[in-house]
Parts: C-alpha cells; sequence; structure tokens
C-alpha cells in the first residue's frame, strides 16, 4: 500500500474509534495528564503522520522537545503487539517487560495541553478511565474496551506491516530525517534503530469468547476500512 491510502486507512480508524468512545462512561477531562508520559508507543505510520503534520505546520521546534527524552530512560518494548498475539495464541509466554518506568511528562505536553492532540496515536486515544488516576495511581479500564483496543493495536500494526514499532520518542526521531521518511515512503522497512521492533500482519485476534459477539459490528467496521 502507498503511504498516502495507508494514511487515509489510519485516519478513518482514528475516527472510527473516536466514535465508539465518545459515548462511553469515563472521567478523562481536558487537562487531566496523569496518563500523559514519555511511554507512548507508536508505529511508525503514526509517526509518518505526526512529523508530517510538523514539518507542514512548521513547528520545528517541536522536535527539540524530544531530545531531553533520549537521555532519560523509557519503555521501549521488546516485542509488537502482533507478536504478543502470536505468542499467546501458540501458548507461550510473551516476553517479560518492566512496568517500573519514570513516569515523566510527555515531551509534546505544555502547560496541561497537547501541543499534537489532533495527531496523537492510538497510544493516546485509546486511554481512558472510569476512576481519577491522581487518586488511584493507575487507570481503571473496562475489560470490553481493553479488547477494543487490542483489536485496533493488531489492525494499526498490520496497516504498517514491516515498518517500526516503538517508543513514540525512537520513531519521531528515525523519521526527523527527510532522508528516512522518503526511504519509508518507499518501502516501510527502515533501518532499525536501537529500541525498535519490526511490525507484523495479525496472526490471530486476541478476543476472548465472552467478547465475541459484543465487537463483532466494530469488527465488520474494522475489516471494511482496512480490507483485511
Amino acid at each position: 500500500m502507498q503511504i498516502p491510502y495507508k494514511l487515509n486507512v489510519l485516519a478513518r480508524m482514528y475516527d472510527l474509534y473516536d466514535d465508539f468512545s465518545a459515548p462511553l462512561d469515563f472521567v478523562c477531562v481536558r487537562g487531566c495528564t496523569a496518563c500523559c508520559t514519555q511511554n507512548v508507543t507508536i508505529t511508525s505510520l503514526e509517526g509518518y503522520r505526526i512529523v508530517q503534520h510538523i514539518v507542514s505546520t512548521k513547528q520545528l521546534d517541536l522536535f527539540r522537545r524530544l531530545q531531553p527524552t533520549t537521555a532519560q530512560e523509557r519503555f521501549r518494548p521488546a516485542v509488537t503487539t502482533n507478536q504478543i498475539a502470536a505468542l499467546c495464541l501458540q501458548r507461550q509466554d510473551p516476553p517479560e517487560e518492566s512496568i517500573e518506568w519514570p513516569e515523566v511528562p510527555c515531551p509534546f505536553l505544555s502547560n496541561n495541553e497537547c501541543l499534537i492532540y489532533p495527531e496523537r496515536p492510538f497510544g493516546c486515544r485509546c486511554f481512558f478511565s472510569t476512576k481519577k488516576c491522581n487518586s488511584t495511581a493507575h487507570a481503571e479500564v473496562d475489560p470490553l474496551l481493553l479488547t477494543v483496543n487490542m483489536l485496533f493495536m493488531q489492525f494499526i500494526e498490520d496497516i504498517d506491516q514491516d515498518g517500526l514499532f516503538g517508543n513514540m520518542t525512537d520513531v519521531l526521531l528515525c523519521l526527523k530525517s527527510e532522508v528516512h521518511r522518503k526511504q519509508y515512503e518507499i518501502h516501510p522497512n527502515l533501518n532499525r534503530s536501537p529500541g525498535l521492533c519490526v511490525n507484523r500482519r495479525i496472526p490471530g485476534l486476541l478476543v476472548p469468547p465472552e467478547h465475541h459477539a459484543k465487537i463483532q459490528p466494530l469488527l465488520d467496521q474494522i475489516k471494511k476500512i482496512t480490507g483485511l
């Protein structure tokens, strides 16, 4: 798939999720930024969309916000979402990943506002809590929403198969280079940078039996959008 087509599919996936999540019961409001940390993960397609926005709007100073993050500890996944799915379907344990990472604010956060909010990646769009994170120190998410989020993440990764997956800082700094962006436009298989994984195709969907009927209408829409 050509980049413009993949970006269109990604945008339609975002719109579908926004429509799905709009009526949900959650406590998240504008200015609530407890979950806005530097530990967000994204695909290279999502990163390309963000970089394209930064470059086209001439907000190149946003790239400078990423530099301090490179010297800080942050979550750098060892495997992608679909790799986790493949291991689970084979009844194997995914590699253990530390959950103890510094809760450093996202580099795009300023005065409790997201500087790239319209272009924010799925990892940010899907983060909802039924209780205030500030009071519980963690988010509380409905199990069905977790299934839906996994569903979207699997398809978003599949759209960008052979692209990269990793911490937002690592992906964006990789695509900051015009040379790398041109390379990505020709073929998604960029030179792997430290901390980045290669996206995989969907090996099977991680949907618990009790959620099959509930997510089927949404799954039908996703398949129509992606053609998968």
